[in-house]
């Protein structure tokens, strides 16, 4: 009876699995779509008004906080850098995109700093996860304060994207020579929702079109986290456990694989949380990790920039490269030069100590960090 069983349930599962399979298929279809509607919607809104509307985004600080200020409102960094490589393949500039991608890395790591906090009764426990939460964003901090003033010196990012970029330009003008198959696959799923919308005006129809695009990354990309993480979960924690410990490449490749396979950053790294707080693994250990789920993240602007057609096609792949080159060219900096390396860490541990001291003090680090100073910089800036 019990061999019975087991046999007639086996298939299920494999059935079952097979039925998880095809709804990743398919939300990665919409995500794909999404990208879609929120491009066109920009578009049919605002026309050749985009620079004037994000006039207000113009300077790279302002850029920076809005992106940060996003992010961790949404929860996302990937569904924030979708929605920016819907924005830019709409006509918003790449070089004003380009602080907004720096600020959604800094605030995902919102995420895991909350998640710390379920630490808290236990003073050893939290100092310790504390500690693990904020290293990624010492990290993303000290990125950005490398990065950016890089980027509005020298435009490092932008020049770097374009010469990753040029190759799949034809020759004479911006349109993406071999992704044109995209507009085919996607167009269904546009005109479906373009259609109930005819005979409004262009600027409400396009609202609209971009409010349903934004709701749809937001539904793909949750319901893509959940599917992957029901799908990898024995093999997920084993890889965890086994890969990370074994050294920096070997920590950097596994946090890379599992957030391009869970598509959230803030997932991945949230994961790390109470491992470190239980003490299953050491913050040194989760360091290397968290710079592969920043890297590892990059993979959903990247698919969402192949949706996109059109003559600002190019520059949509560009912001989505944009983001993979910071992350990938900080790792490289940050973590090769030994001095550099050792400052996220020292943060990390120094305001873990001070968290165990006083809970207020992790409340203020929480406001200034992601509340306090983005609103009143862009309060300066507007």
């Amino acid at each position: 009876m019990t061999t019975q069983a087991t046999t007639a349930e086996q298939p299920m599962n494999s059935s079952m699995r097979w039925v998880r399979w095809a709804n990743l298929a398919f939300m990665l279809y919409l995500l794909l779509v999404a990208v879609s509607v929120v491009s066109g919607g920009f578009k049919l809104s605002v026309g050749e008004q985009a620079k004037t509307l994000f006039e207000f985004a113009s300077h790279p600080i302002a850029g920076l906080m809005i992106g940060l200020v996003a992010t961790s409102l949404i929860q996302s960094s990937s569904t924030v850098t979708s929605i920016i490589v819907g924005l830019v393949a709409g006509g918003l500039p790449v070089e004003t995109a380009i602080p907004m991608v720096m600020g959604a890395n800094i605030g995902t790591t919102l995420t895991n700093t909350l998640v710390s906090l379920g630490h808290a009764r236990c003073k050893e426990e939290f100092r310790r996860a504390f500690a693990s939460a904020t290293v990624h964003d010492f990290f993303n901090l000290l990125a950005v304060s490398i990065f950016l003033p890089l980027e509005m010196m020298f435009g490092l990012l932008d020049k770097v994207s374009s010469w990753l970029v040029s190759p799949l330009m034809k020759t004479g003008d911006l349109s993406m020579n071999g992704m044109d198959f995209m507009k085919a696959l996607t167009s269904p799923g546009v005109d479906l929702i373009k259609m109930p919308l005819e005979g409004m005006s262009n600027t409400t129809a396009g609202a609209i079109m971009i409010a349903i695009g934004i709701g749809l990354i937001f539904l793909s990309i949750t319901a893509m986290g959940k599917l992957m993480r029901t799908l990898m979960v024995g093999r997920a924690r084993e890889m965890l456990q086994n890969a990370i410990g074994r050294g920096p490449l070997h920590g950097i490749a596994s946090g890379t694989v599992v957030t391009v396979l869970v598509q959230s950053s803030s997932t991945t790294t949230s994961l790390m949380v109470p491992l470190v707080g239980t003490g299953v693994l050491k913050v040194r250990d989760v360091y290397p990790f968290t710079l592969g789920a920043n890297i590892g993240t990059c993979i959903t602007a990247l698919l969402a920039a192949t949706a996109v057609t059109g003559p600002y096609a190019v520059f949509a792949l560009q912001i989505a490269l944009v983001h993979l080159s910071f992350n990938v060219l900080a790792t490289i900096l940050i973590f090769g030069v030994p001095f550099l390396r050792e400052l996220p860490l020292k943060g990390a541990f120094f305001l873990g100590e001070l968290g165990t001291k006083s809970k207020a003090a992790v409340a203020g680090y929480i406001t200034l960090v992601f509340v306090a100073i983005p609103s009143a910089i862009l309060a300066l800036t507007a």
